[in-house]
């Protein structure tokens, strides 16, 4: 059984970028905040989460990265 975590969505866009500096970079922020994000000490601000998702291909979206602001990516069942 594997017991690995699993990664966060801020983790694997950093994974896509090729780390940390390089997100910091096509985003043109300090690379101490992409740290915070990593490490929860801050929430991605809703403004990144357009480039983050540009910076990965799409591959992690903005739903992903604040459901709360974009809304889940989950398709939802209708009550009839």
């Amino acid at each position: 059984m594997d017991t690995t975590p699993s990664k966060s969505p801020i983790q694997q866009a950093v994974e896509l970028a090729g780390g940390q500096k390089a997100l910091a970079d096509a985003l043109r922020v300090n690379p101490s905040l992409v740290w915070q994000w990593v490490n929860g000490h801050r929430p991605v601000a809703a403004h990144h989460c357009r480039a983050i998702e540009g910076a990965t291909g799409g591959q992690v979206t903005c739903s992903q990265l604040r459901p709360d602001v974009f809304g889940s990516a989950e398709p939802t069942e209708e009550v009839a």
